[in-house]
């Protein structure tokens, strides 16, 4: 192997790591938010791993990874619901300010953890 394609090959694994370690970060900081009964307030209406007193109005949310592989899908859901299903009782944390796109993504990182 080339010294060029060692190169790479350990910018790539480098690459990779940090990219893993920002996702755990933002994943800390969505648990936190969704868990905020002030900010995301997810516990109100979902069972979630980990959370104390939720609600059961919306579904448990466990393989979400598995149920919305598509990040972006999941991006949708969290920021507006009402696009989706006119009838939710979901809360539109995008549209109405609840959260910021910054904060969405932190609570989607999260939620592909579960």
């Amino acid at each position: 192997m080339s010294e060029l394609m060692v190169k790479l090959a350990l910018a790539l694994l480098l690459g990779t790591a940090l990219t893993s370690a920002a996702q755990a970060q933002s994943a800390a900081e969505g648990q936190k938010l969704a868990f905020d009964r002030g900010k995301g307030n997810c516990l109100t209406c979902h069972v979630i791993k980990g959370g104390d007193l939720p609600g059961t109005i919306g579904p448990e949310l466990v393989d979400i990874r598995k149920k919305y592989p598509d990040r972006d899908e999941l991006f949708a859901i969290v920021y507006d619901e009402t696009k989706r299903n006119p009838l939710t009782v979901m809360p539109p944390f995008g549209r109405n300010r609840i959260l910021t796109e910054k904060e969405i993504n932190a609570v989607v990182d999260f939620l592909h953890t579960l």
